[in-house]
């Protein structure tokens, strides 16, 4: 197997003398890196001035249709990366999370960008900020793209998904990529990017490949680039803390291995669902990529008087699982990555069984065809109990990276809260109770140590994704020894990659550097109605101002009947005049129905459908006699891809709707989303 660099839009072979990788499986060889000794300073400029003007010429929107085009096309070529990711020692359910998993996020982060964020090549960020008595002076934030290119440093345990999790946000901001894999894995992370550059989906050079050595790309790295690092904590705080990191404040997002923890609830017998479920997840997170997982159950918290049970009844799952060969049909759980890591994880357990008891782990424990493990990198799953938790500082600190995990006894949840915080910071903890008020205990004490928690019972057993799962929509990361940052989390991930800026001015100029109206600009109030315009005519500040309508009792009292809310102070006179209104007053729910009345065009046009309401506040109150006028303005266009069960083209209006009274005070205030037509069929 060739194994090259991409850089600067070639194929390349470095100059460096050639590292042999070996097969998980069989300790052969399948292929050589050199690394380049240089070269990174172009790799970096070639992507700040060629490919990032390229990128950045495209609306998110159609960055995000990219990513769905490249995914599609990825899926197409999957079993060409499972049978490359034998070689890592992965059968096929690892291969899954790692290779499906890693290219649904593609068309995750496609969706979330279509359906999240407008079709501008910025951000928006949240509301105006009024900074002045009058009005005509205001803030707002805006998001824009990067000028430089975002470096991922991966682990090897996961070499699509890591990579494909850390491209897909970054592409939809609009910075290029360059990617550096762990060279023990490096081989299938190649492979993946031979395909996103033969495909020619994205512009030529959006994603640049290092297999081997990053020489001195970090000494040309500069403000506007970011970095990225998923590995081990002490290889992390090296590199977040290199002088051009630090002395240009780089961006540096780091997610390290952690000490991540599993809690039985004091409440969970034996014959209860929850102990099956916690002694199915702990097996699970043991043996999926042979317990090679930054989220993978480290230490089992478990009530003292369970311990006993635990331990019996995790060593008979583990014992039926048939360990091998992944090309084997009946396998379960393969081999590690490499013969390194094997000894490394066989050292750290020898440093943790001087404080603990071996509960499984020797090879003598399983059923395993002995010529076939000293061929490769494999591992025996191992259970270890430390019977003093609180006493040996070991089992909070070593991190052995397979198939390793420790039982911890606690006596009420004031320990197991302090067992789960010992861990210095985690990526992920679980609890596993049926009794809510004490999962709910247990996590409320426990979530500030960590980045994610589960609390599973028999509810939720069934489609939940488990302990160990990152979800694009939800941040992955963690405090503390997890390294202290953030990765995916639906839109939070693609601004990692893009600059905050505050900006203020008037509402015209906070208009027109956000593309959108914001209330005190300028209005345009046309003789057409702009309901009758379709997505193209309509402008963004196209505005109707409505004739008047006075409230009457009749009015409350039909709606009351209609809605069959008859509220104290739309219908009792002396209730009413005692209230907090001081007077009989109107239903809200009427006097948004009366404003779509006197707004809405009742003739058949380009508006399709009524989409939605935001942001709906009741400002003032109205009375019996009270007149009610609507301004409504064409506030944000999002344009929607036409789907294949769709008839027309659409997108959605945004318009912001005001209501005032005679007194020209505000009586209410939101947004409506309208379904419009749209004539564009680009």
């Amino acid at each position: 197997m060739k194994i090259e660099s991409y850089a600067c839009g070639q194929w390349v072979t470095g100059e460096a003398k050639a590292t042999p990788l070996m097969s998980a499986v069989n300790g052969e060889v399948i292929g050589n890196v050199h690394s380049m000794q240089s070269g990174f300073d172009q790799m970096l400029s070639y992507a700040r001035e060629e490919v990032a003007p390229k990128l950045q010429s495209l609306s998110i929107h159609d960055r995000a249709n990219l990513l769905k085009d490249l995914a599609k096309h990825l899926m197409a070529k999957k079993e060409d990366f499972y049978e490359i990711s034998l070689h890592s020692g992965a059968i096929r359910s690892d291969s899954w999370v790692d290779i499906e998993g890693g290219i649904s996020t593609l068309f995750s982060y496609s969706g979330i960008a279509r359906r999240e964020l407008t079709n501008e090549r910025f951000i928006v960020e949240g509301d105006m900020q009024p900074l002045s008595a009058k009005g005509s002076f205001a803030g707002h934030h805006i998001l824009t793209s990067k000028k430089g290119a975002s470096v991922h440093i991966n682990a090897f345990n996961f070499p699509v998904w890591g990579m494909l999790e850390k491209i897909a946000p970054s592409l939809v901001a609009g910075v290029p990529v360059i990617v550096k894999p762990a060279t023990v894995s490096c081989y299938l992370t190649q492979a993946v990017v031979r395909e996103i550059v033969d495909s020619k989906i994205l512009p030529e050079g959006a994603v640049q490949l290092i297999c081997g050595s990053t020489g001195d790309l970090l000494d040309h790295l500069t403000n506007q680039d970011v970095i990225t690092f998923t590995g081990s904590a002490a290889t992390g705080q090296m590199l977040k803390n290199h002088p051009n990191i630090l002395r240009n404040s780089i961006p540096f997002t780091m997610e390290a291995d952690s000490l991540n923890a599993s809690v039985l609830g004091a409440d969970v017998t034996i014959d209860m669902p929850e102990f099956d479920l916690f002694i199915k997840e702990v097996h699970r997170e043991m043996t999926t990529k042979a317990g090679q997982k930054c989220t993978a159950i480290r230490r089992a918290i478990v009530p003292a008087a369970m311990i006993d049970s635990v331990a019996s009844a995790l060593k008979a799952r583990l014992v039926k699982t048939v360990i091998g060969d992944p090309n084997r049909s009946d396998v379960r759980m393969g081999a590690l990555v490499g013969a390194s890591q094997c000894a490394d994880v066989a050292q750290n357990v020898a440093i943790l069984k001087r404080d603990c008891e071996q509960v499984v782990g020797d090879w003598s424990d399983y059923n395993v065809d002995a010529q076939e493990i000293e061929k490769g990198a494999f591992f025996p799953p191992t259970v270890l109990i430390c019977h003093r938790p609180f006493d040996v500082e070991s089992v909070h600190s070593v991190e052995a990276f397979g198939p390793v995990v420790t039982l911890m006894p606690y006596e009420g949840n004031d320990q197991a809260v302090k067992l789960m915080q010992l861990g210095e910071g985690s990526l992920a903890a679980s609890v596993f109770s049926y009794d809510l008020d004490n999962g709910v205990d247990l996590i409320h004490r426990g979530a500030s140590y960590h980045g994610r928690m589960l609390l599973l019972n028999r509810e939720s057993a069934k489609e939940s994704t488990g302990h160990g799962s990152p979800m694009p929509s939800l941040v992955h990361g963690g405090p503390g020894r997890a390294g202290g940052g953030e990765e995916l989390g639906g839109v939070r991930a693609i601004k990692h990659y893009m600059q905050r800026t505050a900006i203020q001015g008037s509402p015209n100029a906070l208009s027109a550097l956000t593309k959108e109206y914001m209330r005190g600009a300028d209005r345009k109030l046309d003789k057409v109605h702009p309901f009758r315009k379709n997505f193209d005519e309509l402008v963004i500040g196209d505005a109707l101002k409505t004739h008047r309508r006075t409230v009457t009792e009749a009015d409350i009292v039909n709606f009351g009947c209609l809605s069959g809310d008859h509220f104290y102070a739309h219908f009792d006179e002396i209730a009413a005049k005692d209230s907090f209104f001081g007077k009989r007053v109107a239903h809200g729910y009427f006097v948004i129905s009366a404003a779509a009345g006197l707004f809405v065009d009742p003739g058949e046009g380009p508006v399709i459908a009524n989409y939605g309401i935001d942001s709906l506040r009741f400002i003032e109150p109205v009375g019996i006699g009270d007149t009610i006028q609507v301004t409504i303005t064409a506030k944000r266009k999002v344009k929607k891809a036409r789907r294949p069960d769709e008839d027309r083209h659409t997108g959605i209006v945004i318009w912001d709707v005001e209501v005032h009274n005679q007194n020209q005070e505000l009586v209410a205030l939101y947004d409506i989303l309208t379904l419009v037509e749209r004539a564009d069929q680009a």
